[in-house]
């Protein structure tokens, strides 16, 4: 069965962005960079591929999701930001017309998604944002990747928004990098 993967980048005190969206405090350069892109190249918008010497073959994510407002966040640059992934957009409010031709736009219910995407084949399944969808898929999630950012922005959009419940994960690695990020990797503990 194919698993939802979780990677983000998170401050200090666990928010995916400031209020009004901004990602811009979270550093855009250095060697946490390099290890994304040779890491999770999957996880690269396609017009930063050749910036970055990025090439998304699918190996890791070939479906990404996302929340409205993150999809919109690239809008100054793109409407289609991964095409070599299969791309859902959750929004009660939008219409398919609102996105790129192939970017699905569903007002579905996200667990109902998730649940039919892992029964199909293909690779995993990268939950792109924002924390509002990852609140609802909370209980799918089944590996945690957070690029910690050296960073505390006191308010804005938690890493998970949504009724407070425990869940818990099990430890895998944890990569500190010299720019200050620390990419910390989780799995689901189904036992506990």
């Amino acid at each position: 069965m194919r698993q939802l993967t979780y990677l983000v980048a998170t401050s200090l005190d666990g928010r995916i962005a400031a209020p009004d969206g901004d990602v811009t405090a979270f550093p855009t350069d250095g060697d946490h960079v390099d290890a994304l892109v040779r890491e999770h190249p999957d996880t690269i918008p396609a017009f930063a591929h050749a910036a970055l010497g990025a090439q998304a073959t699918g190996a890791e994510f070939d479906t990404v999701l996302m929340g409205w407002s993150t999809y919109a966040a690239g809008f100054a640059v793109t409407r289609d930001p991964y095409p070599h992934a299969r791309q859902v957009v959750f929004s009660r409010r939008r219409a398919p017309d609102d996105a790129a031709p192939g970017v699905e736009v569903t007002a579905e219910d996200p667990v109902a998604v998730v649940r039919r995407l892992k029964q199909e084949p293909g690779t995993g399944i990268w939950l792109c944002g924002g924390g509002r969808l990852a609140g609802a898929l909370a209980d799918e999630v089944d590996r945690l990747v957070l690029k910690i950012n050296p960073v505390l922005l006191s308010d804005g959009v938690p890493l998970l928004a949504g009724p407070a419940t425990t869940r818990r994960f099990v430890h895998e690695t944890t990569t500190t990098h010299d720019s200050g990020v620390v990419v910390a990797t989780y799995r689901r503990d189904r036992v506990g």
